[in-house]
């Protein structure tokens, strides 16, 4: 697995901590146990996407791959031409996940996602927090829920294209959205009223 970061400053995961990974004194270091745990076992390059070096990095890596996962906002990766409909020219086998906060399609495309908005939009913050009669409200809850079963259920996408492009030769794009993944999984489990 190969993972492109930022040139200069990496994935912004790199400096989330505390804890961080200690050195052989027992310090501090600048790495962080969460980007250590998340990324455990990739590569990592980094790239300007933005630069037509960067760019045909990208679609060089492409040629190889035979999955391709990016969270830009919706336009994105086509402004570079590292989109579906580009990157399948140079590898008609490759599956491609799109993971944004709304979808491709859609009246909020074009609006950044992140998860406690998505928490607060599909509802799970209603169902969080103190009671409202003693002063509660909503309450995002502790863990990135939204964040994590995109990327569950976007694995799952991935698997099944993989799988089709096994047998057929072509690739797939998976769309998946975060607001989306409050649908599958919240609405059975919030309450119901009678």
């Amino acid at each position: 697995m190969i993972k492109v970061e930022r040139p200069g400053s990496g994935d912004d995961t790199r400096s989330w901590g505390p804890p961080f990974l200690k050195d052989r004194d027992g310090n501090d270091t600048a790495e962080a146990a969460y980007y250590l745990g998340t990324n455990r076992n990739k590569r990592s390059v980094t790239c300007d996407i933005a630069r037509p070096e960067g760019q045909a990095l990208v679609r060089e890596l492409a040629t190889k791959c035979h999955v391709f996962v990016e969270n830009f906002k919706v336009g994105d990766m086509a402004r570079y031409g590292l989109d579906y409909a580009s990157l399948r020219k140079v590898n008609p086998a490759i599956v491609y996940c799109s993971v944004t906060g709304f979808g491709q399609t859609g009246p909020y495309r074009e609006r950044a996602g992140y998860d406690y908005a998505v928490q607060g939009m599909g509802g799970l913050m209603s169902i969080t927090g103190e009671r409202d009669d003693i002063g509660g409200g909503p309450q995002k809850v502790g863990v990135a829920v939204a964040d994590l079963f995109t990327g569950m259920y976007s694995a799952v996408g991935i698997l099944a294209a993989l799988r089709h492009a096994e047998r057929t030769g072509e690739g797939q794009h998976v769309d998946m959205a975060l607001l989306d993944t409050r649908w599958r999984c919240w609405r059975t489990s919030a309450p119901t009223t009678s």
